[in-house]
């Protein structure tokens, strides 16, 4: 009896190990940034998405990010966090973010990703606040982002996620050893 209940537990282990291994990385990616729904993101409809997320945060629509608009970026990417979204929210049950890569769990008092961070603050990592991420973008260095600027360095941002190199973003692209 003992040695039926054990392999009862095995085979229900091995049935939820499958079970959650249905997650495709890049899934969600796709769902949202395959515009025309043929199973690739090009680079034209990876400008376009862009577009379509600057003018989500550009409340005032004056084609620039204020530092409100960029706090709201924050807000917004911690709101998905605490709703179990964002980054890394498809990950199989009982699967961990790798270090650095989830809510922080150090002895800091804010919101960050490790110790010590300030009270509110969002991490490093997949969270890093909006503005470190932005100033890459902002190809005058007046301290401001344009739409024009934030589209325009969707040509690094794909050729970053593109990691086979063959010009569109597929699911292929997403996942460990890629």
């Amino acid at each position: 009896m003992q040695r039926l209940l054990s392999l009862t537990a095995a085979l229900a282990l091995l049935a939820g190990a499958a079970q959650a291994q249905t997650v495709t990385p890049g899934e969600q990616f796709m769902t949202q940034w395959d515009l025309d729904g043929n199973g690739e993101v090009s680079l034209a409809e990876a400008r376009e998405q862009r577009g379509n997320i600057f003018d989500m945060f550009d409340t005032d629509s004056n084609g620039s990010y204020s530092e409100e608009e960029i706090k709201g970026m924050d807000e917004h990417k911690l709101a998905q966090l605490e709703a179990g979204m964002g980054p890394g929210h498809q990950m199989p049950d009982g699967m961990t973010p790798p270090a650095g890569r989830g809510p922080g769990k150090g002895p800091g008092n804010g919101q960050g990703m490790g110790p010590g961070r300030q009270q509110g603050a969002v991490g490093q990592g997949l969270t890093r606040p909006a503005e470190d991420g932005l100033r890459m973008f902002d190809a005058n260095r007046d301290g401001t982002i344009t739409r024009d600027e934030f589209i325009a360095g969707t040509d690094v941002w794909f050729a970053m996620r593109d990691r086979n190199r063959d010009g569109v973003l597929t699911t292929a692209d997403f996942g460990r050893g890629n």
